[in-house]
């Protein structure tokens, strides 16, 4: 079996239910190799949309996802797990490029994540779960080994 040497775990997330149970595999994973969560949290189109039309005040959206991130933080903390995370826009209205599945693979690049996280298709396809349609382009193209749950 090859060793691994993980240092950070990236995990995205966007709120679903499928976050909360990549979240704990992120976990597991950074608890049995001594690294460091990092929790991305991954705005889909219609927020991003949203706050570009100037319907959606950003600092509202901000404080929404806060509480996602302030439940990583928590069992982060418990199991002894360093901890970090941030927001980024999965969508933009002037770069084609710009996806959920590149944001994930450009944070772990600029992160030098070890190991990345991501969460499958979620069942209900509620609005605001993204990361669904970025675990394909991720396992395709991710230059770290890539766990989809």
């Amino acid at each position: 079996m090859t060793d691994l040497d993980i240092d950070l775990v990236l995990v995205s997330v966007d709120g679903s239910e499928e976050s909360h149970e990549a979240v704990d595999y992120a976990i597991a994973v950074a608890a049995e190799y001594g690294a460091s969560v990092h929790a991305l949290y991954v705005l889909d189109e219609d927020v991003v949309r949203a706050i570009d039309h100037g319907v959606v005040d950003e600092s509202d959206v901000a404080d929404d996802t806060e509480a996602f991130t302030d439940s990583v933080a928590r069992r982060a903390e418990a199991a002894g797990v360093s901890h970090s995370n941030s927001i980024a826009y999965g969508f933009s209205t002037t770069v084609k490029t710009v996806h959920p599945g590149s944001v994930v693979l450009d944070t772990a690049e600029e992160l030098e994540s070890d190991f990345i996280v991501v969460p499958r298709e979620p069942v209900s396809g509620d609005p605001g779960e993204v990361l669904g349609k970025a675990a394909e382009y991720v396992l395709l193209y991710a230059s770290q080994p890539v766990l989809s749950v």
